[in-house]
């Protein structure tokens, strides 16, 4: 289903909702220039029309002991609908995997995975990737460095 364009007032909000979620919807009307009453109820919209998924907390990770990033291209031995699913519940299941993607290319997925140290990585990687059912091949890239790291959409 194609998604309808958003009301630029509805971009702005957006915009200032994805600085700072915890703004009022006093100070987050006054920031659209509209009054509070609509500015809620373009926001509720927003949140029932799934434009909104939710609210978080971003947490540094290096402040919580988890400084490790690794980059995992995971191949599989056949991609086919069962093998597909069952890595992908899998793969949910498993809290240190912040990110995964079905991917074109050299391979199937390609997860973001945080570790304490490369200790806990290897933990990761031998009592949980290699033990799903179906994994042909995983590299695995240490990121060195985090050059940028953006939560915000750049909507028009």
């Amino acid at each position: 289903m194609p998604v309808s364009p958003l009301k630029e007032i509805d971009q702005k909000i957006l915009h200032h909702l994805q600085g700072n979620a915890r703004l009022s919807n006093v100070e987050l009307s006054d920031r659209v220039n509209l009054s509070p009453s609509p500015c809620l109820r373009r926001v509720r919209n927003l949140e029932e029309g799934g434009v909104i998924k939710g609210y978080v907390a971003l947490v540094d990770q290096n402040s919580v002991g988890l400084p490790v990033s690794v980059f995992v291209s995971v191949s599989l031995e056949k991609q086919v609908e069962r093998a597909l699913g069952q890595f992908e519940d899998a793969i949910r299941a498993r809290p240190e995997v912040m990110e995964c993607y079905l991917m074109t290319g050299d391979a199937d997925y390609l997860l973001r995975v945080v570790a304490a140290d490369l200790a806990g990585y290897e933990r990761f990687l031998l009592d949980h990737l290699t033990r799903i059912p179906g994994v042909a091949s995983i590299k695995s890239s240490f990121a060195l460095k985090q050059v940028t790291y953006k939560t915000a959409l750049p909507i028009a």
